[in-house]
């Protein structure tokens, strides 16, 4: 997504939209160097870690379970963690299709490793 000079607004309905495959981000801005990463998921993740960046994540519909090895942050709408770098975690929507909102460190694998991450595709 090019940088622009001029501000747009982003509506985050419209982008949820156009897209129906889960676990599969989708890239709806980007900032100094940061993602703006949109999601639809369902069902659990796997455990990953990212070494080099902190990861946010802000439930915008339904519900997320964020696994830690020693605890779960249950989530709801409005609900917002960032997962400290180096943090093992796993995502989870066990009741149903959840929408979030992502920010992310430009390139960061979703999986926490290259040869298993899904390149966020614009949006």
């Amino acid at each position: 997504m090019a940088a622009s000079s001029t501000p747009s607004k982003v509506n985050l309905a419209h982008k949820f939209a156009l897209f129906s495959d889960q676990w599969a981000p989708r890239l709806a801005a980007r900032y100094n160097g940061n993602e703006v990463r949109l999601a639809k998921v369902e069902g659990e993740f796997q455990w990953h870690q990212h070494d080099d960046t902190d990861e946010l994540f802000l439930v915008i519909e339904g519900e997320l379970d964020m696994e830690f090895r020693d605890r779960t942050e249950r989530m709801k709408a409005g609900d917002m963690i960032v997962v400290p770098r180096g943090t093992e975690h796993r995502p989870c929507a066990r009741s149903g299709e959840a929408k979030l909102l992502l920010m992310d460190a430009d390139g960061t694998p979703n999986t926490g490793d290259e040869a298993t991450a899904f390149k966020p595709i614009e949006v």
